[in-house]
């Protein structure tokens, strides 16, 4: 056991430092502007002055624009890959009650960080640091559903009607709805139910678990 003084260095080290502090505060300043971004575009300007620093300051941090949305993307799918680690390892569930919970927190994510899981999508084709994160962060939920899939019975071959081409659409098929429901708030709630009726016919067609 590590006491008195070690113990307090460990706290010490452990705790954010002011440059970590200052990194976030620039990541939420960016994030609030992306809610008002199509009445004042987004500048490095405009962070710097939502987080409370100079320019000069920001780009202690961050190069550009770009970079700071970057940050921002890989800062909110880090919580998405954890889900989908999560599903993965999750074999004391049914799979119909895995994939719904793996909704529920996807639409969670959606309801809360929408904006910059829209930006990723929007910012994709054109920062390739960016389209590197989404597509990394989908293939990584693409291979733990796959792992569901296979629990529920869905044989584990190539070809399209295989786990893995099955979950890699069904994925995309759900982006593509979360996408265009976090624009429309009122419809998250729906279209996640829907696209869980849609994962849970597949699983059930496979005589995996049955629609709950």
């Amino acid at each position: 056991m590590v006491t008195g003084k070690s113990a307090a260095v460990g706290r010490r080290r452990s705790a954010p430092t002011k440059g970590d502090r200052r990194e976030q505060a620039i990541l939420d300043a960016a994030e609030a502007l992306l809610e008002h971004e199509n009445v004042e575009p987004m500048t490095v300007e405009t962070i710097a002055k939502g987080a409370g620093i100079s320019r000069a300051s920001l780009y202690f941090y961050f190069g550009s624009k770009h970079e700071v949305l970057t940050a921002l993307v890989a800062r909110t799918v880090a919580v998405l890959r954890e889900d989908a680690l999560g599903a993965a390892g999750d074999t004391g569930s049914a799979p119909a009650e895995t994939v719904r919970d793996a909704l529920r927190r996807t639409a969670k994510q959606w309801r809360e960080h929408g904006l910059v899981m829209r930006a990723a999508v929007d910012f994709g084709p054109v920062v390739p640091e960016i389209g590197k994160l989404w597509k990394d962060t989908l293939d990584s939920y693409a291979q733990a559903m796959t792992r569901v899939l296979v629990r529920a019975g869905i044989a584990d071959v190539k070809g399209p009607a295989g786990a893995a081409a099955l979950a890699g659409h069904l994925c995309w098929m759900t982006e593509r709805t979360f996408y265009w429901a976090s624009a429309h708030p009122r419809e998250l709630r729906p279209a996640t139910e829907t696209c869980a009726q849609i994962w849970l016919r597949v699983i059930d067609s496979a005589g995996g678990t049955a629609i709950s």
